[in-house]
């Protein structure tokens, strides 16, 4: 039995997939937060949150880690930690740093800053050849202006410290890219009270099919475990609808995809990791969009651990450790697993969601989330929209998807209009 110290979490899946990792380990953990409410205000009435089955919960400045390293170094020599762990992407390079200064294993800080950085991301894959869109780092909104004219419409438009694709949007003209700069402006701080970088990230509008590529790194050797099919909309923002796994790709776009993302990794530096990174296949062949040095959100590592045995958190929690992972397949009874998210169409209050108990029971699903109603909801701009998901999967081959559009299309979420 081992003691891991777990730095900040999300509040979505990862916060109970962690937990379960680690109970199913035959672990511990002790839980550091800044603001344990944050966590409280998203567990279910009359529900403990997962996190809460930590041993210990701390309240530390997660924030600044300036202060929070000699604090660590204290718990560290009364509760002794054998890992560090997060599965938070704002606060990866902060794990990083703790393990090591207490002389744990973990990927190098350098890796984890560079690889949550898009910016920075952009930089080291362009100096080592992998490829990916024309970019600049911009300042502000005028050099935005002049790397437009340079790259030409259309344009994405990211923060380069932002995750679930938020403040991501297509740009087509001046007018569309004065607004994205300004949305970008107005929100100079995270979720976490985090203090953003101003910088805008200004990049080539990639056309093809997005994938990603599930990974696991132990001791510099890369393992791929598969390759997930990812369904993008909400035009002019990019918000993920669906997932499925494996990817129905040829043999030649499968080895594209692979050996780009394993590229990018190494680039990266990064080891000792589970990472999930996002691939464009276009005309001119395979384009990093990013790279996510932890297990995939959206409950990707659910559709994997469906199809293939494989426990991506449990991964994650074993490379934490200095282990090597459990990354034998078996035969789970399924060849393909998907999943489908339910979007709003508007903003206003939830009503109720009408047809989600008809699926609940239909052939193939394996899992029905529903939003209760009186969720105040927000026109979908991002992957924090989410009303709900339907999971199914498909015993004879790759009609996971298939199965789980037909099952969305009898669920309609109904507002009440602010």
């Amino acid at each position: 039995m081992a003691h891991l110290l777990v730095v900040e979490s999300w509040v979505g899946s990862m916060s109970r997939l962690l937990p379960r990792a680690l109970r199913e380990g035959g672990h511990h953990f002790t839980f550091l937060t800044r603001d344990l409410h944050h966590y409280l205000r998203a567990a279910p009435e009359e529900t403990e949150h997962p996190l809460l089955t930590a041993r210990n919960v701390v309240t530390a400045p997660t924030n600044d880690v300036e202060e929070l390293l000699p604090q660590v170094e204290r718990l560290h020599r009364a509760l002794h930690f054998d890992g560090v762990v997060t599965s938070c992407d704002y606060y990866l390079p902060t794990a990083a740093r703790i393990a090591a200064l207490l002389g744990l294993p973990g990927p190098s800080a350098e890796a984890m800053e560079n690889a949550c950085r898009k910016d920075a991301t952009r930089r080291v894959l362009a100096a080592a050849g992998v490829p990916g869109p024309r970019f600049a780092v911009c300042a502000d909104g005028s050099e935005a202006a002049a790397a437009a004219r340079d790259i030409g419409y259309p344009l994405v438009v990211k923060p380069v410290d932002l995750c679930a694709g938020m403040l991501v949007r297509r740009v087509d003209d001046e007018e569309q890219l004065t607004a994205a700069c300004a949305a970008l402006a107005a929100f100079p701080r995270n979720a976490r009270g985090q203090r953003r970088a101003p910088h805008i990230l200004v990049e080539e509008f990639l056309r093809g099919h997005e994938v990603s590529v599930e990974t696991v790194t132990r001791g510099g050797v890369a393992h791929v475990v598969g390759v997930t099919d990812k369904s993008v909309g909400g035009a002019p923002a990019f918000v993920e609808t669906g997932h499925m796994f494996p990817a129905a790709l040829t043999p030649g776009d499968l080895t594209a995809a692979t050996g780009t993302a394993l590229r990018a990794g190494a680039a990266l530096g990064l080891d000792d990791v589970v990472a999930h990174t996002e691939i464009k296949l276009t005309d001119d062949g395979p384009r990093v969009v990013e790279v996510n040095p932890r297990p995939a959100g959206n409950r990707i590592t659910e559709l994997v651990r469906h199809v293939t045995g494989i426990d991506l958190a449990a991964a994650c929690v074993d490379v934490a450790l200095g282990r090597e992972p459990d990354l034998r397949r078996r035969d789970t009874g399924l060849r393909s697993a998907a999943i489908g998210f339910l979007l709003p169409a508007g903003a206003g209050t939830l009503a109720s969601v009408e047809g989600a108990d008809a699926v609940r029971d239909a052939d193939g699903v394996l899992e029905v989330r529903i939003a209760e109603a009186g969720r105040t909801v927000e026109a979908a701009d991002s992957n924090n929209a989410y009303l709900g998901h339907i999971m199914a999967g498909d015993a004879a081959g790759l009609g996971a998807r298939e199965r789980v559009e037909g099952l969305l299309a009898g669920v309609r979420p109904v507002l009440v209009r602010s």
